[in-house]
């Protein structure tokens, strides 16, 4: 990538590493301030990145390198441009904590290094400066290819790992990440974390037997008033149409006090007054009676 500046002074190195820092090798021979220059390059090569993947947006910027710690390998031509130097490509790596899935299909807890970026030029592929920027950075980390994953490899990519580097078969995953075999083999028990599977849903229980005790204790710690047991809710008001309605049953008439058929039905006169009369003109007349008989 051609720029209008000097990428020799820049980056006095082939290769150079970046951090959040954004700086090479501390000032570049007497430049004060040579981070919005890199930023520059760092930019300009994220978007020719994203250009040759088909995405929408770059994935590698100078702003997401100083947010993240990731680490940016950049490297160089030093020759070209007219001795002032040529920017041919970078590799970004960072650590990621996964969840993968093993040849099983279990799921496995892991923060691997994984390759996040890796672009060349593209009128400068196939002259060896990939190869020399990957061997660069397994140095430098000093990791394996086959302990590294690798987010959403372009098929160049795939074919360029196979060539080098012989990995083949990789282990199917649900997400953006591609490992290959020997990857969960070749790593320490401390590396790996199972993850535990998730537990069927059991029954809910609205009210358990551990609450019931808790609020039994609860209610005996209480002061007197509050301890006493809880007083019976009271029974609804009957309604008029209730067939148990208090009203109703004393309106119900006794069938022992029923009128024959085709009696009197109206009101009935007070019983206990008639016989008291009658008793009254009874005892008179036999009185009478016995008068008339006595003289």
């Amino acid at each position: 990538m051609e720029t209008t500046f000097d990428v020799n002074h820049l980056f006095p190195e082939k290769i150079t590493v970046l951090d959040q820092n954004l700086i090479a090798g501390g000032k570049s021979l007497g430049r004060s301030d040579p981070q919005p220059q890199i930023a520059a390059v760092i930019d300009e090569l994220g978007r020719a990145s994203a250009k040759a993947q088909y995405l929408t947006a770059p994935i590698t910027s100078a702003s997401k390198l100083q947010t993240n710690k990731h680490h940016l390998y950049l490297l160089k031509d030093g020759e070209s441009n007219g001795g002032r130097g040529l920017a041919v490509g970078f590799l970004k790596v960072g650590y990621k904590k996964l969840f993968l899935l093993d040849q099983r299909g279990a799921h496995v807890e892991t923060e691997p290094l994984c390759v996040l970026d890796f672009f060349v030029t593209e009128n400068l592929q196939r002259h060896g400066y990939g190869l020399e920027l990957f061997s660069f950075m397994l140095q430098h980390k000093k990791v394996e290819p086959v302990l590294m994953a690798y987010d959403r490899p372009s098929p160049k990519f795939i074919s360029f790992l196979e060539k080098h580097y012989c990995l083949k078969n990789s282990v199917p995953q649900v997400n953006n990440f591609v490992v290959f075999d020997g990857f969960f083999a070749n790593r320490s028990v401390a590396q790996l974390r199972k993850v535990p599977p998730k537990k069927p849903d059991g029954e809910i229980k609205p009210y358990s037997l551990t609450e019931r005790e808790a609020v039994r204790e609860e209610q005996k710690a209480l002061p007197w008033p509050l301890c006493r047991p809880p007083a019976p809710p009271l029974s609804p008001p009957l309604s008029v149409s209730s067939p148990c309605s208090p009203s109703r049953a004393r309106q119900r008439p006794d069938p022992a006090l029923a009128p024959a058929p085709g009696g009197y039905r109206g009101p009935t006169p007070h019983p206990p007054l008639i016989n008291s009369l009658n008793y009254r003109a009874k005892r008179t007349s036999s009185l009478n009676r016995s008068q008339l008989s006595f003289h």
